[in-house]
C-alpha cells in the first residue's frame, strides 16, 4: 500500500474558474485551443488534446498570501472533467524526464533543503521520504524548466 498521494487542484478551484471566477491575480482566464501535447490539466491530471478549448491562468496552490505562496502559470480544460482519482498512482501528466520535488512546512512556506531535480521515475519514492520528516507537511511537483506547479503529495 502506497504511503503517499498525489492529489489534483481541488474541484471547488476548478469550477470556480469554470463558471467564470478569476485566478489568482484577479484576472479572467485567458482561453485558447490546445495544439497538442504540453498543456497538463491540473484538474484532472490529464493532457489537454489537441483541438481542445484550455483556460491558463495564474494559479496560487496555497491558502493565503506569504512571501512562500510561489503564484504561476496553469492550464486548465475548458470545459469541466473530472478530478483526478487514482491518487496512489503517479498522474498521467508527469511525462518529462524530471520534477523539482520540495517540501513545505504546516505554515505553508518552503522547508529549506527539501527541493531536488528528481528523475520522474523516483518522484513517489522522494516524496515519501520527505514526508517523513516531522517539518514537512506536504509536497509540490514542478515542473524542473519552468517551476509550474503540477500537483500535491500528501502523507496517505
Amino acid at each position: 500500500m502506497s504511503t503517499i498521494r498525489f492529489h489534483a487542484m481541488p474541484t471547488e478551484e476548478a469550477e470556480e474558474l469554470w463558471r467564470g471566477g478569476v485566478d489568482a491575480y484577479r484576472n479572467k482566464p485567458e482561453t485558447m485551443v490546445s495544439d497538442g501535447p504540453g498543456h497538463p490539466c491540473r484538474h484532472c491530471l490529464q493532457n489537454i488534446d489537441e483541438g481542445e478549448g484550455l483556460l491558463v491562468l495564474a494559479y496560487r496552490p496555497f491558502p493565503s498570501l506569504q512571501p512562500y505562496a510561489e503564484t504561476g502559470p496553469i492550464f486548465l480544460h475548458a470545459k469541466p472533467c473530472p478530478r483526478y482519482a487514482c491518487e496512489e498512482a503517479l498522474p498521467p501528466i508527469l511525462s518529462s524526464p524530471d520534477y523539482i520535488v520540495r517540501g513545505y512546512g504546516f505554515n505553508d512556506r518552503i522547508v529549506y533543503g527539501s527541493g531536488a531535480v528528481t528523475p520522474t521515475d523516483a518522484i513517489a519514492e522522494r516524496a515519501a521520504s520527505l514526508l517523513e520528516r516531522d517539518e514537512i507537511a506536504y509536497v509540490h511537483v514542478r515542473s524542473a524548466r519552468n517551476n509550474c506547479y503540477q500537483c500535491r503529495i500528501d502523507k496517505a
